[in-house]
């Protein structure tokens, strides 16, 4: 993958109308270089016009990613509703394929106070039935657990890595704004720095050069994660995060998701680019 994209979760406040094919021709005019399509209320796109969301992003030089419906729970009781979770995934990433994304983010599901071994073990027998059927159709896409912003949800970093290293087809989405709230901390070069080094023991250098990150000023409390906050109205060091991300080679997709989408991802874009090379 060729460099750091920033870009805006869901089409950007600016353009013409909330189409998906007009929110990839506004970001290619603001110069921002991808866009995630929001599927989070569901699934709602048919094969044509998915295939002119290709068509569009082709044209445009935007790269895309998708996220996958809120209503996913591969920890649920009740089996009818972890088949529907898997469903839920499933339609994602078919018609994100045909849309072009290259990965799809979801939230995998919450604990219900049950031990977190066991919840992790059915978690990726539930993930892993959903890689087997999309290897099956030929789908190469990524499915990428996204680390969560409260301890009730499954997906602290160790279980996102523990997952993608597991599982063929899996990596994982780095929310570094949910991380600072769950852990009320990782919110300094250092920390950032640190999160980047795991991945790469973990992973391999490979993988910091095909990462999925959402970031946002965030606000929070005790249970974690409140609501995304501007940037500049948070205390999330994000210039500190740009730093890290341009120090250790960082490639992929870096996703804003601040209530001033592409703003926020331009000042991003800008904090980065300003940023020297290290020798």
């Amino acid at each position: 993958m060729a460099g750091l994209l920033f870009g805006t979760g869901g089409t950007p406040h600016s353009a013409a109308t909330g189409s998906t094919v007009d929110g990839i021709k506004r970001i290619a005019e603001l110069g921002l270089g991808c866009m995630e399509i929001e599927f989070v209320q569901g699934v709602r796109m048919g094969e044509a016009s998915a295939r002119l969301v290709a068509q569009t992003a082709a044209r445009a030089g935007v790269r895309l990613t998708a996220h996958a419906p809120y209503f996913i729970n591969l920890n649920a009781r009740e089996t009818e509703k972890v088949r529907a979770s898997q469903t839920r995934l499933l339609q994602t990433a078919r018609i994100g394929s045909i849309c072009g994304v290259e990965s799809v983010v979801f939230h995998a599901g919450v604990y219900f106070d049950a031990p977190r071994e066991v919840v992790y073990d059915t978690i990726k027998r539930h993930l892993k039935e959903v890689v087997d059927q999309l290897k099956r159709e030929d789908n190469r896409l990524w499915l990428r657990p996204e680390v969560m912003g409260r301890p009730s949800q499954f997906g602290n970093l160790e279980e996102a890595l523990n997952l993608s290293s597991e599982l063929e087809q899996v990596a994982p989405a780095i929310d570094f704004a949910h991380w600072h709230a769950r852990s009320g901390a990782a919110n300094s070069y250092a920390e950032f720095a640190a999160v980047l080094e795991q991945v790469e023991r973990r992973l391999g250098k490979a993988a910091l050069e095909n990462m999925h990150m959402h970031i946002s000023g965030i606000a929070y409390g005790k249970k974690g994660e409140l609501k995304h906050l501007d940037l500049q109205e948070a205390d999330f060091r994000y210039a500190e995060l740009m730093r890290a991300l341009k120090d250790y080679g960082v490639k992929g997709f870096a996703i804003c998701e601040s209530p001033n989408l592409e703003g926020d991802a331009l000042l991003m874009q800008q904090t980065y680019n300003a940023l020297p090379q290290l020798a």
